[in-house]
């Protein structure tokens, strides 16, 4: 994008130069012409203020001054013979005459040498000054196009890790209104989208939990009803069974393709290399914050998993330990005995044993924050089928557990070629 702004904006700085540089040469160029010939004009008048007397005594000292350097000076009068003052100006000289008295002609005549090179001069510089004018226009244009790029190319990243479930709020701004404008739309999107994940992710597991209740109830009944001594209603009672198990079959399948479909953008993730930015990230937070943070994430470690939607929940946990806990902060990953696990501790005073319980859920918070953040984290690591737990409350730790990459998501079998047997 840089390279399309610069490269516009040179264009229209040539074309300008070009369509005004080029006539503007051109008339400098002749105005030196028509200056230097009405210098010499000028001149003519001063001698033929001198001559205006018929019979008037030529004073050759007073014309010579007249006469510029290198010039000539042709005095004639009807009847006399020419008188020349000044030595020879060459081919082609500039020449000027004025006609004075009865039947007289005075000429003054220069070198072309002298006027081509007043020309040359003052063409020199007017193109020097276009020449100038390009290259500011090239620097302005350089820094306009940086300062237009990089801030487009932030919010078009951001748009995209928006657009992958990175719900972070961007604190930086550009100086540049609409460009702040963007991003405090994105702000407010981010927001948006973060509570109606969270919200979907409450919903489906209020609905599946009701469902399955509701299922379990009724199986039982159904199972108490397949012993009653009628046998038409034994019939009956194991038909209706077999309608509730198969309910609760496609509640299951439905349950799984959303899980699925939330998941589709998982892949296999060293979490070495896909932790490394949110790493980047927070590093210069907590030293300029005065906290230690350490890190330890081994590699090799694969685990399927969406990487906006790690680095977001990863991203919140270190935010909830720079605000609400203390001392040094580590973020450490480990194989479990099924699972990949990432872990984010602090040595803070860690979660007061009433909150406990309730620490995942929307709006619950120690601080000032808005209790969106954990809740958030949760629903995005759910998404990609792994859990987030508080697997120690004092000093505090959290644990996301992850699952593992699959043989077949790092190797593909490649087909091969049918031949002779």
């Amino acid at each position: 994008m840089r390279r399309r702004i610069l490269q516009s904006t040179l264009l229209v700085v040539a074309l300008t130069a070009l369509v005004l540089g080029g006539p503007l040469a051109l008339t400098t160029w002749q105005l030196v012409d028509d200056f230097d010939r009405a210098r010499l004009t000028a001149s003519l008048e001063q001698v033929a203020a001198r001559l205006d007397g018929p019979g008037t005594a030529v004073d050759r000292g007073a014309l010579e001054l007249a006469v510029p350097a290198g010039g000539r000076l042709v005095l004639q009068r009807a009847g006399e013979a020419p008188l020349v003052i000044g030595g020879d100006v060459g081919p082609n000289p500039v020449s000027e005459s004025l006609p004075f008295g009865p039947g007289g002609l005075i000429t003054m005549e220069e070198p072309r040498a002298v006027l081509l090179g007043q020309q040359v001069q003052v063409t020199f510089a007017v193109l020097l000054l276009v020449v100038l004018s390009v290259a500011t226009g090239t620097v302005v244009a350089t820094l306009t196009a940086r300062r237009l790029a990089l801030p487009l190319r932030d919010v078009a990243d951001r748009a995209a890790r928006l657009g992958a479930g990175d719900f972070r709020a961007a604190p930086a701004r550009y100086g540049i209104p609409e460009l702040d404008r963007v991003s405090d739309v994105l702000d407010t999107s981010a927001t948006a989208l973060a509570e109606l994940v969270q919200r979907e992710r409450t919903l489906v597991g209020d609905v599946s939990h009701q469902l399955r209740s509701r299922l379990t109830a009724l199986q039982l009944r159904l199972d108490e009803l397949t012993t009653h001594p009628d046998r038409s209603a034994r019939t009956e009672a194991l038909a209706a069974l077999e309608q509730a198990e198969k309910l609760s079959a496609v509640l299951d399948e439905l349950l799984e393709a959303a899980r699925a479909a939330r998941a589709a953008g998982a892949e296999p993730v060293d979490l070495h290399d896909g932790l490394a930015a949110v790493v980047d990230e927070w590093r210069p937070t907590f030293r300029d914050a005065g906290r230690p943070f350490k890190v330890r994430l081994p590699e090799g470690m694969l685990a399927r998993v969406t990487p906006a939607r790690i680095r977001e929940a990863v991203g919140v946990l270190l935010d909830n330990a720079l605000r609400h806990g203390g001392g040094t902060v580590v973020l450490a990953a480990r194989a479990g005995d099924k699972s990949l696990v990432v872990e984010v501790g602090d040595g803070g005073d860690g979660v007061p044993d009433e909150l406990v319980p309730h620490v995942f859920e929307r709006g619950v918070s120690v601080g000032s924050s808005t209790g969106i953040g954990l809740a958030l984290a949760r629903a995005l690591v759910e998404a990609d089928g792994g859990r987030l737990e508080l697997s120690r409350a004092r000093p505090p730790t959290f644990s996301i557990f992850l699952p593992a990459a699959r043989a077949d998501d790092v190797v593909t079998p490649t087909p091969r070629a049918a031949g002779p047997r």
